[in-house]
């Protein structure tokens, strides 16, 4: 899904994909967003990323961090709203969609 920018964004970083994708699960299920992509930096850190209304990411962001952080390590959480175009741009280049 790409990101364009106009909404906001949400980010939840764990050690390892079993607590990243509880993060996954959980945000998308907790509120009104979509999963843009994530990223896999070598066999640790995972982050993921989703889109939606402000409030909504900030929701989902805050439960999918407290879920990854009861079966694992949640290194960074985040949510930007409405962040500039250059940002929408790095966060593209891992689209699950491409």
């Amino acid at each position: 899904m790409k990101y364009s920018g106009e909404e906001a964004l949400g980010l939840v970083e764990t050690l390892g994909m079993v607590p990243a994708i509880e993060a996954a699960d959980v945000m998308l299920k907790a509120a009104d967003v979509t999963l843009i992509s994530y990223e896999n930096v070598g066999s640790t850190l995972v982050t993921i990323m989703i889109k939606g209304d402000v409030a909504a990411v900030k929701s989902a962001v805050e439960q999918g961090a407290a879920a990854a952080a009861v079966i694992g390590k949640v290194t960074a959480s985040n949510v930007m709203p409405r962040p500039i175009q250059g940002v929408g741009k790095i966060v593209s280049v891992h689209d699950i969609d491409a």
